[in-house]
């Protein structure tokens, strides 16, 4: 759910910051006060391409920032992919991008630096935008079987772990069954790469542990210097720490003989003299077992430099380097025992295409089914939006090898005709924006309506649990009016039960369904056009609305109007 999304110097926005809350968020305004640069800069943070166009003039950066909170549905995910990153996970998600004038800009997530590779990754679990000129982009053939396995509650993990096993076994045996020229090449680079590891003899740790011994033995003479003073100060010296504690001792057991509660002070002071000369020993110890040895810091160096050799050739670290060798001597063992192996590891292959399979077909299974409520559905919904639709949903593709994938052997089609007597056609080839976005809309509060019905979770409730994220979307309200808009606004609440949902609107009957109603508008201050976003309660949002239905002259009938509409939709 975003929390927060602020913006410096971006657009005519010179710093602004915005809290959204849970369920329906609306944002109505005057046509060009804005609205959609919200959109526009969230959008930056989920990865879209920047330009410099959008840093406010006579500015040197600007600077987009959210935070998320991350629901428990794809928190586990979300940390994998920070993990993964090198980015500490926290409770909170921080976004931030800079964009620069230069044409350079930063990414920092967590407050850690990152680019904006991990920003589209991260994006799916946060937040999805649907404008008039953005749905058909996220609307890929991944999205579309996403969308229908969320609405069958299909649970695709077996189908990725046995294509992932079927994958690696079938990409040994391709290894294997390269021509002999091919082979042998392989093999001889092999053979060396394993020699070369095992002639070294590494151990896990060897470096870490060689490297502390050569700070030593370099700073051989200051070490046992420091250690040999501590030594004498504290145990060998007439005025050491132990002489003096021996004396003060002494006259304070004189002083307990008269005065009993000083008793405790000897026992401490007792214990602090065991101590310090225990303290003292062992740094005498350590000095004694230090040794200035050039030649044995030679060796350290010689041994740590071939480690560094092995470690830029097969891996950052030394179990890195130890796990190739091993790796690299299972290889070399399957192409001298090339027969054998092959004749194996068709045997595993066999198998797991037939594991593969079994889990395939089972979610297909439910694709097909899902797949003929979820189009019913969907039509009789869109058909409510001022559109007069014949949708169908399309599940094919062939179960051979050729077509398999983790995600199964599935390929999802939308298919839909807008006009009466026109030929279905794919959803992406719609050419109104306004039409795909009320599509969408309806796609989704449809899957929301019927999720997981046909599927059973390992809870044993019947669905799997529901993920939450942000879900945005800007101007689909275009061309509908009346009932059609009353109908769109109902959608958007039904679907912010679930999902946080950012809207911009122009229509009063779908800004009166808002949980929380911000008004976007423009001002002028010392000569400069900026924008504002506020939130509005009570007789500002009856005003905003009744704006909405007369215009910027407001009206008593207008007033009262919007008061109705409010408390009907509240």
């Amino acid at each position: 759910m975003l929390i927060e999304l602020r913006l410096e110097n971006y657009a005519v926005i010179d710093n602004l910051a915005v809290e959204f809350g849970a369920g329906l968020n609306l944002l109505t305004g005057e046509t060009g006060a804005g609205k959609s640069i919200l959109i526009d800069a969230l959008a930056l943070l989920l990865g879209e391409k920047a330009s410099t166009e959008v840093i406010r003039a006579g500015a040197e950066r600007a600077v987009v920032s959210a935070v998320f909170e991350v629901e428990d549905g794809n928190d586990k995910v979300v940390r994998r992919l920070l993990g993964n990153n090198g980015i500490d996970s926290d409770e909170a998600l921080i976004l931030r991008r800079e964009i620069a004038n230069g044409g350079k800009g930063r990414v920092f997530v967590n407050n850690q630096p990152a680019t904006v590779s991990v920003l589209r990754q991260l994006a799916p679990y946060l937040a999805t935008i649907h404008a008039q000129n953005e749905s058909l982009l996220s609307f890929d053939a991944a999205a579309r079987l996403a969308l229908l396995d969320t609405f069958a509650g299909s649970d695709t993990e077996a189908v990725e772990a046995a294509f992932s096993r079927w994958k690696e076994i079938k990409t040994r045996i391709g290894v294997l069954e390269r021509d002999e020229q091919d082979r042998l090449r392989l093999l001889d680079l092999w053979t060396f790469q394993k020699r070369e590891i095992e002639q070294a003899k590494l151990q896990a740790g060897e470096d870490e542990r060689l490297e502390a011994e050569k700070r030593v033995l370099a700073n051989a003479e200051k070490i046992y210097g420091a250690a040999m003073s501590a030594f004498d100060l504290l145990y060998d010296d007439s005025t050491s720490t132990s002489a003096s504690l021996r004396a003060a001792q002494k006259h304070i057991e004189e002083l307990a003989r008269y005065e009993p509660k000083f008793q405790e002070a000897v026992a401490a002071l007792e214990s602090a003299q065991i101590t310090v000369e225990d303290v003292g020993v062992s740094l005498r110890d350590y000095a004694g077992g230090i040794e200035a040895s050039p030649e044995h810091l030679a060796e350290i160096e010689d041994r740590l430099a071939a480690m560094d050799r092995l470690k830029r050739k097969y891996g950052s670290t030394l179990e890195e380097v130890i796990k190739y060798g091993e790796e690299v001597s299972r290889k070399v063992a399957e192409m001298e025992n090339k027969d054998e192996v092959l004749l194996e590891l068709n045997g595993k292959l066999a198998e797991a295409a037939q594991q593969y399979l079994q889990a395939a077909r089972t979610v297909s299974k439910k694709r097909h089914e899902a797949a003929s409520k979820l189009e019913k559905s969907v039509e009789a919904a869109i058909n409510e939006l001022a559109m007069k639709v014949n949708f169908r949903i399309e599940v094919g593709g062939a179960d051979d090898d050729g077509n398999w994938s983790a995600s199964g052997f599935d390929a999802v089609l939308y298919m839909i005709s807008t006009n009466p007597g026109e030929p279905l056609r794919r959803l992406e080839q719609i050419a109104s924006g306004g039409e795909m976005s009320r599509v969408m809309l309806t796609l989704k509060t449809s899957v929301e309506a019927g999720y997981g019905a046909l599927g059973t979770s390992k809870n044993g409730k019947g669905r799997t649990r529901r993920v939450q994220r942000t879900m945005v979307f800007d101007e689909i309200d275009t061309g509908i009016g009346g009932r059609a808009a009353e109908a769109v606004g109902k959608k958007l609440k039904a679907l912010s039960r679930a999902n946080q949902v950012l809207c911009v609107t122009h229509l009063p009957q779908i800004a009166t369904f808002a949980d929380h109603h911000y008004t976007i508008e423009k001002k002028e201050n010392t000569g400069r056009t900026r924008t504002v976003v506020r939130r509005i309660t009570g007789e500002e949002r009856t005003e905003e609305v009744a704006r909405m239905l007369s215009g910027a002259k407001l009206t008593e009938m207008s007033r009262k109007h919007a008061e109705q509409m409010l408390k009907a939709n509240a």
